[in-house]
């Protein structure tokens, strides 16, 4: 029989996605210092997958300590140029930095999601895809961020691949769900081998 799964997650995007494929969810985002968490992974050596994981595990275990019995998804996305983490743009000006930053060169997202039950974790996957934005003239930059607005500032990489931001791309190697922010197929097969879902 299938369970309700709650989405430690605020993103709309990752509950209507979850949803979209027919699984029952609620969502409870994790009220987490996620910058507080990630300093110390700084000097240690993490991966920006293991950082992502970090986090995703810290989302999914404490909200499953809140809920008992019940079975918790935790997710977070780490966008990588090298060695270097980006976050979400705080403002404008932000945003303009990071694409100037991304102009010419391949990135990569990287979506964490971890299962949790009763303070456990059940089940970690990281989801990657590599992404190459053209080059990308500096006004050109200006007038797309005046065009999408504040939607620059919902994403770590300051775009949105289901909208205008696809423009910025000459090159995506990897699924969209991942892009977007959930290994949805990965996250699904776990569900159907723990019996959350019918399967």
């Amino acid at each position: 029989m299938a369970e309700t799964l709650i989405l430690a997650s605020g993103s709309p995007f990752r509950r209507v996605m979850l949803e979209n494929a027919g699984v029952a969810v609620e969502a409870e985002p994790a009220n987490l210092d996620e910058r507080a968490l990630e300093a110390p992974l700084k000097d240690s050596g993490a991966s920006p997958e293991d950082v992502a994981l970090v986090l995703a595990e810290a989302k999914a275990v404490a909200v499953s300590e809140k809920h008992p019995g019940s079975l918790v998804l935790g997710c977070d996305q780490t966008l990588s140029l090298g060695d270097e983490i980006f976050h979400k743009p705080a403002d404008m000006e932000g945003a303009r930095r990071h694409l100037l930053a991304l102009s010419g060169k391949t990135h990569r997202l990287n979506s964490a999601a971890v299962l949790a039950r009763d303070g456990v974790v059940l089940w970690r996957h990281v989801g990657v895809a590599a992404l190459t934005m053209r080059k990308l003239d500096p006004a050109f930059i200006g007038r797309h961020l005046a065009r999408v607005g504040t939607k620059a500032l919902q994403s770590v990489g300051a775009y949105q691949i289901e909208g205008e931001g696809i423009q910025l791309f000459d090159k995506i190697e990897g699924d969209h769900f991942t892009i977007v922010g959930l290994p949805l197929l990965a996250v699904l097969g776990e569900l159907r081998r723990l019996g959350a879902i019918d399967g």
